[in-house]
């Protein structure tokens, strides 16, 4: 895709954004977007920059390595992990990424505290929480959040700034909602129980094809790929 499509699709997303936001009475500032970059190469992400993007979300770290090498220089880029985390690939991690999505065990927030430690950083980390309950997906069991976010507290390298999930895909976007919804209500009820417990109390939900809904149910990032780059090539 030519970087002007990028731009183009860049400014589409972001009046999206804005409009779903405006839609339920919420400032759109609130709504952080993620770019998603899986499959793509450096070039593109380099355009997305060059348009004022500066978030970018990648699923794997190996893959996301030779990206990040290589747009280092760039002022202000930051990185966010959004695929799952294996507790061998934390010490990378650590190293590689200022966020990430996809903390789901308290084996691997102690795995990944050490390595954060090591290097004398702290990271910010999302609990994602399976709410669809698919083989294919990963995520804490909503029973679990407690224990993990209770084990967290104690550790140094770790921060932890709110929840996220993946909703089965529905092909009408609004078969989502409940799914956002629940995430949004996990996330008050633990509030309520222990103010701050979630840090800033982000919620990562939606994608390219639902993220206004998840706007409307209380997003405050969005991970949205597809509507920026294009179709990607799956590997």
């Amino acid at each position: 895709m030519e970087a002007g499509d990028i731009e183009y699709n860049l400014r589409i997303v972001a009046g999206q954004i804005a409009a779903a936001a405006e839609s339920c009475g919420r400032d759109p500032g609130e709504v952080q977007l993620i770019a998603v970059t899986k499959t793509f190469p450096a070039q593109s992400i380099l355009a997305a920059t060059a348009a004022g993007q500066l978030r970018f979300g990648e699923n794997r770290v190996q893959e996301a390595e030779s990206k990040i090498h290589a747009l280092s220089g760039i002022p202000g880029i930051e990185w966010h992990l959004i695929g799952h985390l294996q507790s061998n690939k934390a010490k990378r991690a650590a190293e590689l990424f200022q966020v990430i999505h996809s903390l789901d065990s308290t084996k691997l927030a102690v795995r990944l505290s050490e390595a954060c430690s090591a290097i004398g950083k702290v990271m910010r980390v999302l609990l994602q929480v399976d709410l669809g309950q698919e083989d294919t997906k990963y995520g804490a069991d909503p029973g679990e959040v407690r224990n993990i976010i209770d084990a967290a507290s104690s550790l140094a390298g770790i921060r932890i700034e709110g929840l996220m999930t993946i909703p089965p895909y529905f092909e009408d976007p609004e078969e989502t909602r409940p799914y956002f919804s629940a995430l949004r209500q996990l996330r008050d009820a633990l509030e309520s129980e222990h103010s701050g417990c979630l840090g800033q109390g982000h919620l990562s939900m939606g994608m390219s094809h639902d993220f206004a809904v998840a706007i409307r149910e209380g997003a405050t990032m969005v991970r949205v790929g597809t509507a920026i780059f294009g179709e990607r090539t799956h590997v």
